[in-house]
Order: structure tokens, then C-alpha cells, then sequence
């Protein structure tokens, strides 16, 4: 018969494979790129930390709590750095939303940027496009 610690730490591990797994479904169906990019960064920064709970939980030492809290907060800190500094590279680089993405907010910014899907703007409007 397996321990309660085991037991938990295989359910924080299947857990975690569950949000790796949404996120790797995510990459693949949703429709632009700055939507899987949020995919991709929440649900991997979810399911690495759930991983490397339940590997803390069944070694059970201190030395893998430190290490293991460790990569916790350096996912935590560094992931949603990194996506922002991607999709503002994206952005820049003038990578197109999705048609259906609402963006009215930043409707004459992204005009002024030429950010915007070509049938939401004028051809005239966009940087680089002529009539």
C-alpha cells in the first residue's frame, strides 16, 4: 500500500503534466500569437510549479525544499518578464492580432503603429503598404 505522501505528490504531479498539457494544446489551437504566448507562459509557469511541488513533497528534504522553492520563484519572476519583452518584440516586428481580437482601447495607437489587421485598417494607413 503506497504512503499518503506519495499519493499527494502523485496527484500535485498529475496535476501539473494536466496544465502542460493545456498549454501544449494551446501552442498548437489557438488562433494568434499573442494568445498562446499568455497560454504558453500561464499554464507552463502552473505546471512546472505544480511538478516540482509534488517532487518536494515526496523527497521530503530540505535541501530539495530550498532548491525546489528556488526554481518556484525564479519561474514566478523571470516567466512573465519574458513574455512580456516577446510579445512587445512581436508587437514591434508589427505581428498581426487575430481579426476577431477586441482592441478598441488601443485603436489609434495601434493605427499610429501599424499594428493593426489590414481588413480592420486603410492599406494607407499601415506603414510600408502602398495603394
Amino acid at each position: 500500500m503506497e504512503s499518503w505522501v506519495e499519493i499527494v505528490s502523485a496527484i500535485f504531479i498529475y496535476i501539473g503534466v494536466i496544465f502542460l498539457v493545456i498549454s501544449s494544446v494551446g501552442i498548437i489551437r489557438l488562433p494568434d500569437f499573442y494568445i498562446r504566448m499568455s497560454a504558453i507562459t500561464k499554464a507552463a509557469t502552473l505546471g512546472i510549479g505544480f511538478i516540482v511541488t509534488g517532487i518536494t513533497i515526496y523527497f521530503n528534504e530540505v535541501v530539495i525544499m530550498n532548491k525546489s522553492i528556488t526554481i518556484i520563484l525564479f519561474m514566478l519572476l523571470t516567466s512573465p518578464v519574458a513574455a512580456h519583452v516577446i510579445a512587445r518584440a512581436a508587437f514591434r516586428n508589427r505581428v498581426l492580432f487575430w481579426e476577431k481580437t477586441i482592441i478598441e482601447e488601443f485603436k489609434p495607437y495601434l493605427k499610429e503603429h501599424g499594428a493593426m489587421p489590414e481588413t480592420n485598417v486603410d492599406k494607407a494607413d499601415l506603414p510600408g503598404k502602398k495603394q
